[in-house]
């Protein structure tokens, strides 16, 4: 088991349940803009938020960000040191930051001191696309063994500050070489992860090798807290990830939907019926499975584990419970008595 951090009042590592984090992709100077998409995304289900902190203005504009959202906000600063003390002085909940980038060991020593001094995490955060030089040359290009030494590097410069609230990333944009640096590090060391896949591109391929990479990891049982890197609103990696967790058995946030491929037994508009309840479950926050199933035959039994369920007939269909059967209904009625049947539990 991983040490614990706490990032403001959400724990991270030592057992604590696997939290959801997403970044801003507004101008962290424009304070509303940036607060009201925090807000959106926390109403989505994130639960520490990262925003990054460029220049000045931006560190500057933390302190009315933290006054104005309820969930914890991480600060992404790079190379400027004065910008993390900023940030720290601003009331900032967490710090990423690779120390080795910002300069001297006076200059790593004093982001560190002033995080000591108000209680706050750092994040290092090692990228497969930014790996220091000599290690490329050393392991041959970018490789699980360099963005673990890369991590143990930074790390060495906070610990040599007798800094030890750290939390760890190794990313890269490669699902194998990605889920291998986890693997790596969770045998080496007992910081908590902070786990994704980096730059997976837009949602159709970025979902699916996020939920290779970060899935595979939380089924071996590593992994922390979480972020799924996409090129879309970052409220559909909030969404992306609550699935993940969920399709991983780590999570009963919400409702699942289960539904059968159709097969030549299928005599109901099974597609159809699964996307109408699949919409619909969007406004259901109860933690319950419900089943859309194809078949009158099978769809009960394979679906026994479903709090609730339809099974398609020939123009009808069967709604039932736990595996038993409630009643038929006509096929223009069945999502509508499925919503009833899902209201009483």
């Amino acid at each position: 088991m991983t040490r614990q951090i706490h990032v403001g009042p959400v724990a991270v590592g030592g057992g604590a349940p696997v939290s959801i984090q997403s970044m801003c992709n507004t101008p962290t100077h424009d304070v509303e803009a940036t607060v009201e998409q925090i807000r959106r995304l926390e109403a989505a289900g994130c639960e520490i938020i990262r925003v990054a902190v460029p220049d000045m203005p931006a560190a500057e504009a933390i302190g009315a960000i933290r006054a104005a959202i309820s969930i914890p906000l991480v600060v992404d600063i790079h190379f400027d040191y004065k910008l993390a003390l900023k940030c720290v002085e601003q009331g900032c909940d967490a710090v990423r930051i690779n120390p080795g980038n910002i300069g001297s060991p006076d200059r790593v020593a004093a982001v560190a001191e002033a995080c000591k001094g108000k209680g706050l995490p750092i994040r290092i955060g090692v990228n497969g696309g930014s790996l220091e030089k000599p290690l490329l040359e050393k392991c041959g290009g970018v490789t699980p063994e360099a963005l673990v030494e890369s991590a143990f590097g930074h790390i060495k410069l906070l610990e040599d500050c007798g800094f030890y609230d750290i939390c760890v990333s190794l990313k890269s944009s490669s699902v194998p070489l990605t889920m291998k640096a986890y693997q790596r590090m969770s045998q080496e060391s007992d910081y908590p992860l902070h786990i994704g896949v980096t730059e997976t591109g837009t949602p159709k391929m970025g979902i699916l090798k996020s939920a290779v990479g970060i899935g595979g990891l939380l089924a071996l049982g590593i992994g922390d807290t979480l972020r799924v890197s996409l090129s879309a609103d970052p409220i559909q990696e909030v969404y992306a990830a609550r699935d993940i967790l969920k399709a991983a058995g780590i999570r009963r946030d919400g409702p699942e939907l289960i539904s059968c491929p159709t097969c030549g037994r299928t005599r109901i508009d099974l597609i159809g019926l699964a996307n109408e309840v699949e919409e619909r479950l969007k406004g259901v926050d109860k933690p319950i499975t419900v089943a859309v199933m194809g078949c009158v035959v099978n769809g009960p039994g394979e679906a026994s584990a479903a709090d609730v369920g339809i099974a398609g007939g020939v123009g009808e269909g069967l709604l039932f419970k736990r595996g038993e059967i409630v009643k038929k209904v006509p096929q223009e009625a069945l999502v509508d008595e499925l919503f009833k049947l899902i209201e009483e539990i």
